[in-house]
């Protein structure tokens, strides 16, 4: 805060002469409504980039309660499945169907397994499967897409127009052909989901490299003899750092709602192992007439996808330096 300088020079025919002429002395001026001592104090303290974005995340009181719900799912799944006094593959046929109740708290499914455990352990799978694929997609796409938007040209063209042949390709037709070559299974799963998911952060990074590859600090590392490799992971990877952070926060709903829809029509995780999406294709069957058994882990699958969008929403809006205060 700056204070404001009055003059206070005499109205004497000298002084009026200095006006006339914009002759000024400092005698003539004194601040007021700063104190000097205080003026440290009084401006507000500069924030990085960073430091700004993690403000107004914590501000964004939705993206703040989302990050809640899923940091409870993530301690569940740790911890969960040891709450219940029962094994997720422990059957007892005498209780089969059996409603929720204080020694089951979600109830039984049709060979009298524990729901609640079920549900804890299947969501490591799911998540496991959400965050190994997100992180995969990531460096696969990160790389690629840097090289086509630093290189520019035949090589951009020629990888673009790869990456476009890729898109066309249904993924189901994927997942059947990694099925039938590395059978079904999670690694199976993993290996099908991220052969053609790449491809959106690929084109995400490319646009982002080629609006940064024409910078000052770019320009200077070329000039000091920089590789291009260096150039790439060094400088520009890193100044879309924000973009990739928001990307992988909708990515990974996208692949536990992929790998929810493959194990619901049984390509999926096989049993004795279990996930979100192979509960629910079991649950479903019952729908009818135990509908707690397709609740639960629909419930579970749609949670933690709000949450991850919703907390995605909150990250890119704090991370987006147009909105800086």
């Amino acid at each position: 805060m700056e204070g404001v300088s009055i003059y206070t020079g005499k109205a004497t025919e000298e002084s009026i002469e200095n006006i006339e002429e914009d002759i000024f002395y400092d005698d003539d001026f004194i601040i007021v409504g700063c104190d000097n001592d205080e003026s440290e104090k009084i401006s507000a303290p500069s924030l990085t980039y960073w430091k700004d974005a993690m403000r107004r995340l914590r501000q964004n009181k939705i993206a703040i309660f989302s990050l809640m719900i899923l940091f409870l799912i993530f301690i569940m799944t740790i911890i969960g499945p040891n709450i219940s006094n029962y094994g997720f593959r422990d059957q007892d046929l005498s209780i089969a169907h059996s409603l929720p109740s204080s020694d089951h708290y979600f109830g039984t499914d049709e060979l009298g397994r524990d729901i609640f455990a079920r549900i804890w352990v299947g969501g490591r799978v799911s998540l496991l499967i959400g965050f190994v694929g997100t992180i995969i997609s990531l460096l696969i796409g990160c790389t690629y897409g840097g090289i086509c938007g630093y290189f520019g040209g035949k090589i951009d063209t020629v990888m673009m127009r790869i990456v476009e042949i890729l898109v066309g390709i249904p993924y189901m037709i994927v997942v059947i052909l990694a099925s039938v070559v590395l059978g079904k299974g999670i690694v199976s799963l993993i290996v099908a989901l991220c052969l053609t998911s790449w491809t959106g952060s690929a084109r995400l990074i490319r646009g982002q490299i080629i609006q940064l590859k024409e910078s000052e600090y770019v320009l200077a590392a070329r000039v000091l003899g920089a590789k291009p490799w260096r150039i790439i992971l060094k400088h520009l990877i890193p100044n879309t750092l924000g973009i990739i952070i928001v990307n992988m926060t909708f990515e990974i709903p996208g692949f536990i709602f992929s790998e929810a829809f493959l194990s619901f029509v049984g390509l999926g995780v096989q049993p004795p192992n279990t996930s979100w999406g192979a509960m629910a294709s079991i649950g479903q069957q019952q729908m009818d007439f135990f509908p707690h058994e397709l609740l639960f882990p629909a419930l579970a699958i749609s949670i933690t996808m709000l949450a991850f969008n919703l907390l995605g929403d909150g990250l890119r809006d704090a991370l987006d330096p147009k909105l800086r205060q």
